[in-house]
């Protein structure tokens, strides 16, 4: 990354093109005039708001990171790159697929018939129609989204479409609009890295999922620390770069709450459109993990809650 620095206001002139997904914002654009020095701090709520502004234009005018980033793929494309196959893009519908995500979550869900799957940041909602396919009619698969402006298309694409087992709620994923203990499965694409609150985000899923419930993400973890410029930068939020953590840290986060067998079941260093100074250090994982079971205090004379 070419930086440039003047002596009155530290700013900083970049052009960072990343192909990632809603999840991770196509570009990351010529950043001129932003300052990155005093004051500038980022806080939460300065990158949830800028983050949800840039989502709701992809909402409403379509198109992907290559309709800007000259990489040259089309929004079909990308998806190839990421891990979903030809037959899974045949099998939902065209308006769902918006070229973004860093890898397919679905692949690795092992998702059975009757299950209750819940996509946190589900954008256009490609992984909630190919959840709904795998779980059939007696299961149900409910994706979140925190504009309107996304929940109105996928709900009008599952109008479109006669879905009858899906559900899009607006929220956002450091609060879910859903119960306690009611969710068998737990997917996300490349969205956790989105939120300046991780720890809360993975809170969320944990109270969310059923006993022995599981957990399957794709995202996008930092090989090292990012340069401070880019960590401060609110495009750089909103393309999935800033928000990436180490991955040690990531995995200890989940660990934390008390997610239980996790693991990187696949990690691949993430090149498309990434800068050459970024190059190498940014890396797309799929994780696994699991809610532990957890028997009733009333089975125990001891009034002790055990955990497998």
């Amino acid at each position: 990354m070419s930086q440039q620095s003047g002596t009155s206001g530290q700013q900083i002139s970049s052009l960072m093109v990343v192909t990632l997904g809603i999840r991770c914002i196509y570009i990351l654009t010529t950043i001129i005039g932003h300052p990155i020095g005093k004051g500038c701090s980022m806080r939460g709520k300065d990158v949830k708001k800028y983050v949800a502004t840039r989502y709701r234009e992809i909402a409403k005018n379509g198109g992907s990171c290559c309709s800007s980033c000259g990489c040259g793929l089309s929004t079909g494309d990308i998806p190839l790159t990421m891990g979903y196959s030809i037959e899974d893009l045949r099998s939902v519908p065209d308006a769902s697929i918006m070229g973004l995500g860093c890898g397919n979550p679905i692949a690795l869900a092992n998702l059975k018939e009757g299950e209750i799957v819940l996509d946190l940041g589900s954008g256009g909602g490609i992984d909630v129609f190919l959840a709904a396919k795998k779980v059939g009619l007696t299961g149900r698969a409910i994706g979140i989204d925190m504009t309107e402006e996304m929940i109105g298309r996928a709900q009008a694409v599952a109008r479109k479409y006669g879905y009858g087992n899906v559900e899009f709620r607006l929220g956002e994923i450091e609060n879910l609009p859903i119960e306690d203990g009611s969710v068998d499965v737990v997917i996300s694409n490349c969205v956790i890295n989105l939120s300046p609150e991780k720890e809360r985000v993975f809170q969320e899923a944990y109270r969310v999922l059923k006993p022995s419930g599981r957990i399957v993400i794709s995202d996008l973890v930092a090989d090292g620390k990012l340069p401070e410029e880019v960590k401060e930068s609110l495009d750089a939020w909103a393309g999935c770069i800033a928000g990436a953590l180490e991955k040690v840290e990531y995995l200890n986060i989940m660990r934390r709450v008390g997610f239980q067998d996790v693991r990187v079941v696949s990690e691949t260093v993430f090149t498309l459109g990434v800068t050459r100074e970024l190059k190498g250090k940014i890396k797309s994982i799929q994780i696994e993990a699991q809610k532990p079971y957890q028997r009733s205090v009333s089975e125990y004379s001891t009034k002790q809650i055990v955990y497998y």
